[in-house]
C-alpha cells in the first residue's frame, strides 16, 4: 500500500493554501504528485536523486 504524505507546513501558499505536492516512498523509488490532482499520475526519483534534489531546493540552487 502507498502512503501519500502531504507536508504540514501546506497551509499557506498561494491558491488559498493548496499548492502543494505529495511524497511518497514506493517500491523502488520515491514518487511525487499534484495534490490537487492525485489522479494525474506522478513523477519518481531514485533515493539518491531525491536526495540531491531536497539538498539544491535547500540551498535554493534551483529557479522557474
Amino acid at each position: 500500500m502507498i502512503i501519500w504524505r502531504k507536508s504540514s507546513h501546506s497551509g499557506g501558499g498561494g491558491a488559498g493554501g493548496q499548492e502543494c505536492i505529495e511524497v511518497a516512498r514506493l517500491r523502488e523509488s520515491v514518487g511525487f504528485r499534484d495534490s490537487k490532482a492525485p489522479d494525474a499520475g506522478h513523477l519518481s526519483f531514485s533515493a539518491e536523486g531525491f536526495a540531491a534534489l531536497v539538498s539544491r531546493v535547500k540551498r535554493d540552487e534551483l529557479s522557474l
